[in-house]
This record gives C-alpha cells, structure tokens and sequence, in this order.
C-alpha cells in the first residue's frame, strides 16, 4: 500500500445557499488516520464526499493518491439479493474478498438472507466485508460505528487499525469515539463558515 496520500487544500463546501465550511485543508500519508469532528449537518459527510470525488468543493483542491472505498449508510449492496449473491457481485468486480472476511465478521450465517432483511448493524458488517474486498488504499468511514454492538465497534476498530498498519489511509467521520492508534482529529467547527 505504498503511496497511499489523500490532501486537500482551502477547501470550501456549499451546500444549497449555505457555505457549510471554507479554508479546510487537510494531509495524510501512508498509515495515517484522522477523525472528522463535528456537530450534525456542519459538513463531515459532505467532506468525504468531496474526498471521494464524488461531489465537487465550492472551492479548493482535493488530491487522492489510490483507490478509495467509502463506508456511509448506503452499503451499496442490492436488498432484493441475498447477502452473499450482493456481495458475490462485487467480489466479481473488484477480483478480491474472501471467506476469511465473511467469517471474521460473523456473516457466514447469513450468506441466504436478502439484504433487506439484515439488520442494521448486519448490513453495516457486510458493508465492511465488501470494504476490505475493494482493497482500497484510501478508507473513508461516514460513521462506521451506528448500528453496531460492543463487539462489532472492537471489530471495526481492529479492522482499520490493521489497514493503517499495512500502509492504508482512513478518515473517519463519527459522533462516537474512536479507537485507533494515532488517530489525529479534524474539527470541522473550527472551518465554519
């Protein structure tokens, strides 16, 4: 995983008439992992969402060194599918996944169920399962925690914190704390427009 660097310079977030922030610029490099701070609706899932390329700044620059998989609240598998038919899909394209990440995160049993009938913190276990299959350099997490029980939050914690060892980048936007070795944290307040 080496390379992996996501930076962001000045940037600035409009969302309708309303400037969310402005003059953010962030910089991380391979193995590095920062927590994305704020009070709700300030611009922390817009954020990644800049960082994913998969909605424009009002302004700034955003530069992503590898492939970036984003975790929101769409796990981006087909409800009308059984869970492992879903995630065969993807394993299809991505060429990677594995029995070993079904069963590490307790999804063995549920490979039958149509995704629509999963849990909430099923479909967000499953949604790390089809994370760890992209193989992306660049992890970011829009509240990776909600729906999870103690065990699964230790589970993801650990699961990340084995990403940035490898070299991977994770930005994490969460209201709850989150475990992580050197884990830096970005107030969005603090860019406020």
């Amino acid at each position: 995983m080496q390379g992996a660097v996501v930076s962001a310079t000045d940037l600035a977030c409009r969302r309708g008439d309303r400037l969310l922030f402005a003059g953010l610029s962030l910089a991380l490099g391979k193995s590095e992992a920062m927590q994305v701070a704020g009070h709700n609706g300030i611009g922390k899932s817009s954020l990644l969402r800049i960082l994913a390329g998969l909605a424009p700044a009002f302004e700034g620059t955003v530069a992503v060194d590898g492939a970036v998989g984003l975790l929101d609240e769409r796990p981006a598998l087909d409800p009308a599918l059984p869970l492992g038919r879903a995630l065969a899909f993807w394993q299809r394209l991505d060429g990677a996944g594995g029995e070993d990440h079904l069963r590490r995160l307790g999804l063995t049993t549920l490979l039958d169920v149509p995704v629509r009938y999963l849990s909430t913190g099923q479909k967000k276990r499953a949604a790390f399962a089809r994370l760890l299959g992209q193989g992306a350099k660049v992890w970011l997490l829009d509240e990776p925690l909600n729906g999870l029980d103690g065990h699964a939050v230790e589970l993801a914690e650990a699961i990340t914190a084995e990403h940035c060892a490898s070299g991977g980048v994770a930005v994490i936007a969460s209201h709850q704390p989150f475990r992580l070795p050197g884990l830096r944290t970005l107030h969005v307040s603090e860019f406020a427009a």
